[in-house]
């Protein structure tokens, strides 16, 4: 028995596709806010809701360069990559969009999504300072071998969201503050990230 066959099993048998997770956000984002009785369920709501607007903007503007679509298509065997996260993770919705751009370039990559807290076992497997930030992007081989881990951001916003803390910015103005420079940075410094880790 192989674990790390087994365990890519299960994340290729569990996961769906992106186009998947897409659909099921955009139908929970339709649901009425008002129907939600509890005040953290709306306020999760409300960020799918906000995420899914994120979402569309980016599957709408992106074009894959030239430079990044030669890289993904020099992937020659077969590579499954997960995506470890929840509809209502910001930090998701500005960077998971591009991965499935670029994913889709090359029928060698399977690209599959597990939601965080319905497989707590797993995200514990990739801690980020010890908790659970979320995405997590790890990459496998046919063999279950890993070959790459990316996440929650990138590593130039996990730096400004380390010093915004320690300044003693609140949650959601450091979140304001980081959402704004993902607007601006448009999936560049993502981009150039992960294909520096393939």
């Amino acid at each position: 028995m192989n674990d790390k066959i087994d365990f890519l099993d299960r994340i290729r048998n569990i996961g769906i596709s992106f186009s998947e997770f897409n659909n099921k956000a955009n139908e929970l984002a339709k649901e009425p806010i008002e129907a939600i009785v509890d005040s953290h369920q709306k306020l999760l709501h409300g960020f799918t809701q906000l995420n899914q607007r994120r979402t569309a903007r980016i599957l709408k503007s992106y074009k894959v360069s030239e430079e990044v679509t030669q890289a993904i298509q020099n992937i020659e065997t077969p590579q499954t990559w997960l995506i470890i996260t929840e509809d209502w993770c910001g930090d998701s919705a500005q960077n998971v969009p591009y991965l499935f751009r670029m994913s889709d370039l090359n029928p060698n990559i399977e690209l599959k999504i597990i939601y965080r807290d319905e497989h707590l076992d797993i995200i514990d497997k990739y801690p980020t300072n010890g908790g659970r930030g979320i995405p997590k992007i790890i990459g496998f081989d046919s063999d279950g071998n890993e070959l790459f881990q990316w996440g929650p951001r990138p590593e130039v916003a996990k730096q400004m969201v380390k010093e915004w803390k320690e300044s003693g910015l609140k949650k959601e103005e450091f979140n304001e503050k980081l959402h704004l420079w993902y607007g601006k940075d448009r999936g560049k410094t993502f981009v150039k990230e992960f294909i520096g880790l393939l």
